[in-house]
């Protein structure tokens, strides 16, 4: 190897491992606030009781996204014992067309109208549903900024520049008795993250997991919700 060529390889060797402490310098993070309304001192069910949770979806502009509201189900299941968690589209199928987008209640009230039919209610009792868990939200990218650009020439291709954008999750839980026909209570959730992606001949993305950490904080939440209520029913959901 020629001089000047074993220059530009030390060069750009030391600029890679500037790009790689930088990116370990500067890791993807989260912000995440949680607020909790109880609007019942407590929640009660019996071994063998059944929780639905389910995502809004009826616009356009609010479709929560089924990840989310498995990722809070599976939560939901691993922090309870005594009570079964059944899946979204297992329940919605099992209820059409009564659950799908435009139909499903959007208040407990009009739950109330859904449970006049009389294959609704029966089917609800066979499966031993206490409660419904709404959740609402989305999770948007704003904030976007710097730019990037990639070329291919004889001598090989790259990625060169910096670009960073930041996501913002807001969700609210709402959960309903399906015996009284109220609601209990409301757990909501904010978490805003920056993903960055600086790149010198090879992107290396550092994104925050904006959705996850969304779920994680919800999830305990809720688990908390109904542990406060009767703690022999639970457990710490780690």
């Amino acid at each position: 190897m020629n001089k000047p060529r074993k220059q530009r390889a030390i060069k750009n060797g030391a600029k890679i491992l500037g790009i790689l402490g930088l990116s370990l310098l500067m890791s993807a993070c989260t912000t995440i606030n949680i607020d909790q309304v109880r609007l019942k001192d407590t929640v009660e069910w019996q071994k063998g009781d059944a929780m639905v949770v389910l995502g809004r979806h009826q616009t356009p502009e609010i479709q929560t996204e089924a990840s989310l509201v498995s990722c809070i189900g599976g939560k939901l299941q691993r922090g309870t014992n005594d009570i079964r968690i059944i899946d979204e589209r297992e329940f919605v199928d099992a209820f059409y067309p009564w659950f799908e987008a435009r139909t499903a209640p959007l208040r407990p009230a009009k739950l109330k109208k859904v449970l006049n039919e009389p294959l609704v209610a029966a089917k609800l009792q066979e499966m031993k549903v206490k409660y419904f868990v709404w959740v609402e939200g989305s999770t948007e990218t704003t904030n976007s900024s710097g730019s990037m650009t990639c070329s291919i020439g004889p001598g090989g291709g790259g990625c060169f520049g910096f670009g960073s954008w930041e996501d913002t999750s807001d969700y609210e839980t709402t959960i309903w008795d399906v015996a009284t026909l109220e609601e209990v209570g409301r757990v909501s959730t904010e978490a805003v993250g920056t993903s960055y992606v600086p790149a010198f001949v090879v992107p290396i993305p550092l994104l925050a997991q904006v959705e996850g950490d969304a779920c994680n904080g919800m999830g305990r939440q809720l688990v908390r919700f109904f542990n406060e209520s009767d703690g022999d029913g639970l457990k710490t959901l780690k």
